[in-house]
């Protein structure tokens, strides 16, 4: 009997692409009106936020990573295999649906997705189970740098899109569970620069154990290999 090879589905899977089509139109739309007020209000900002005060700024919008980032989430996972992602900040689980969509495609592989605002997280995991790629994800409700203490590692990958001010605490979390070699990819360093000042002088500090570089994507986009501390 011949074997027959599995084709991966890829992002073009038709429950992968409708979903992540609706959220992405939605975004758009929403976005349009949500993300002025929400730059206005961040640079008017004088004083640190609280993790809720930032649930309810963000609450109305999307705000879901760009689709070109999506797919380098979806080639990168492909390309790392890895067994254990954890992501900061679901929203509407838009990027969360491309790195579970790898994961199914790689055939192992789990995504731990973390999420504050209750009603985003409720919305999200529908999406993820009508993309059909919800064996290959787990949520947690609350504050990530609480929730995230139960995750096991290693962690072969982390994803950082929620609010730049805490990737830090987040990432201080999650750091003794990274494998040698992990990858940390942090999300909107240049749109929100002044938040992500602490995080980004750590991981370009040779002595906590990161080689990082940034990339200029209109965003900020800072890719981190955790190589251990000297």
């Amino acid at each position: 009997m011949t074997n027959v090879r599995q084709i991966p589905m890829g992002l073009s899977e038709p429950r992968v692409r409708a979903v992540l089509d609706e959220i992405a139109a939605e975004q758009a739309r929403v976005d349009a009106v949500e993300q002025p007020k929400l730059l206005e209000e961040v640079r008017a900002r004088t004083t640190p936020w609280t993790p809720e005060e930032l649930v309810a700024a963000c609450g109305s919008g999307y705000y879901a990573a760009p689709a070109a980032i999506g797919r380098l989430l979806y080639a990168t996972v492909r390309a790392m295999r890895p067994t254990t992602v954890i992501e900061f900040g679901t929203a509407y689980g838009f990027s969360t649906i491309h790195i579970a969509a790898a994961l199914r495609d790689n055939g192992f592989g789990r995504v731990i997705t973390t999420e504050l605002h209750g009603g985003k997280a409720e919305a999200a995991w529908r999406n993820i189970q009508r993309a059909g790629v919800s064996d290959h994800v787990g949520m947690l409700v609350g504050e990530a740098s609480r929730t995230l203490t139960t995750v096991p590692g290693p962690v072969d990958l982390l994803y950082l899109d929620g609010w730049v001010d805490f990737y830090l605490d987040v990432l201080r979390t999650v750091e003794p569970k990274l494998r040698p070699g992990a990858l940390v990819h942090a999300d909107d360093t240049l749109k929100f620069a002044d938040g992500a000042r602490a995080y980004l002088d750590h991981v370009r500090d040779p002595a906590n154990g990161y080689v990082s570089t940034a990339i200029a994507d209109g965003q900020g986009l800072e890719l981190s290999s955790y190589v251990g501390a000297p």
